[in-house]
């Protein structure tokens, strides 16, 4: 996986690079003005963490199905990444927020469903933690991670079945012609393909650490009393008693 590593981490370099580019030398938005740059980096974001969830359905099906404890690892990794990227978008949301808008939050369908999905998935890291029966505990998860996963398309289409305030998906809407200068959609384009590629990079690392923490061995408990020397045994150096004596006749 070393070969893997090196692959995804070189590939999220150069796009991310090429993605710094583009957004510097795009143009801003004509009604938003600069605070429309924070797109190439809320969206990518909640991308991908669209995809890290996704990951974890994945992996939990397949855990139940197969029992492996790889699956559960992958699953893990997906999960954490997850929750990073869908915190990461609903701060650079609250931003872009209080610049639009003028304020930093509101109860809108995209924005609290958004904050209902970073719980979901809170507690599903959180009951990982719950138990001492590493089968118990990833079985648990497989089923929470599964259940979860239906935060995913209620946070995607929130602006198709409730009013708000948030504007609907620019490249994943039902619009073939998204309304999105070509410069800007090409910018979004290597932004989302950096944050993908390093988004999997943390996770094969991720899991790969996992692995590893498994296969090594546990550390002693240094806090465990230690155990008493042996003592030798007794030498006597008097006499033998009396019914133990020779008598030897004069």
């Amino acid at each position: 996986m070393t070969q893997l590593h090196r692959i995804l981490g070189l590939g999220a370099v150069c796009a991310a690079a090429t993605a710094i580019v583009l957004a510097a030398t795009a143009p801003p938005d004509a009604v938003q003005g600069e605070a429309q740059r924070l797109m190439y980096v809320h969206v990518p974001a909640a991308w991908t963490a669209y995809l890290a969830f996704t990951g974890v359905l994945v992996a939990s099906a397949a855990y139940l199905r197969t029992g492996r404890r790889r699956w559960d690892r992958w699953a893990t990794a997906c999960a954490e990444l997850g929750v990073g990227m869908m915190a990461l978008a609903i701060a650079l949301g609250s931003i872009w927020g209080r610049v639009t808008w003028g304020i930093w939050w509101t109860w809108d369908a995209r924005l609290v469903s958004a904050a209902g999905l970073l719980l979901v998935y809170l507690g599903y890291l959180s009951a990982r933690e719950l138990g001492s029966d590493p089968d118990r505990i990833a079985r648990r998860a497989a089923v929470l991670g599964i259940l979860a996963f239906v935060m995913v398309p209620v946070v995607h289409f929130s602006v198709f079945w409730w009013r708000t305030l948030h504007q609907s998906p620019t490249l994943l809407g039902p619009d073939p012609r998204p309304p999105i200068a070509a410069s800007m959609a090409v910018t979004l384009a290597g932004a989302v393909l950096a944050f993908t590629l390093a988004g999997a990079w943390v996770v094969t690392r991720r899991v790969a650490r996992l692995a590893e923490a498994v296969a090594r061995p546990p550390a002693p408990d240094r806090t465990a009393p230690l155990a008493e020397p042996a003592q030798p045994p007794a030498v006597r150096t008097g006499p033998p008693p009396a019914d133990q004596r020779t008598e030897v006749p004069a």
